[in-house]
């Protein structure tokens, strides 16, 4: 039977393309003909996983005025945020909830962006 294999993107309008593709590539790395791509290959250990995380109304994804947020995985968190800062980058925060690493960012157009590294296996299904 067909099923869906994994998260094809998040898409969203934005004033100026360009300057948000150009931000992503010089800030996070991340480029690509048509956006910012990620190309999803094994990890070591950690069984890599996506997520389609639905909220009811929060304040999580503030101070981003946006009814979403983007979570990119890393790979060692700590380093990658001594990276952020070295590019003038400010850290909305930084936590450990023992399952995972996170800290969060904005893009130029304010939609927020949680950084992940994950620590334990996926949970069961």
């Amino acid at each position: 039977m067909p099923k869906i294999t994994g998260l094809g993107g998040i898409f969203y309008a934005v004033k100026d393309p360009a300057a948000t593709r150009a931000w992503y590539r010089d800030v996070l790395g991340l480029d690509g003909e048509y956006g910012p791509m990620l190309r999803w290959s094994v990890e070591t250990g950690d069984q890599p996983y996506s997520l389609l995380g639905p909220f009811s109304s929060t304040d999580y994804f503030k101070p981003s005025g946006k009814d979403f947020m983007i979570n990119l995985r890393v790979d060692d968190l700590d380093a990658f945020v001594e990276v952020l800062k070295g590019k003038g980058i400010e850290i909305l925060g930084h936590d450990d909830e023992g399952y995972g690493k996170f800290a969060w960012i904005m893009d130029p157009d304010g939609v927020k962006i949680e950084l992940w590294q994950q620590v334990d296996p996926p949970p069961a299904s």
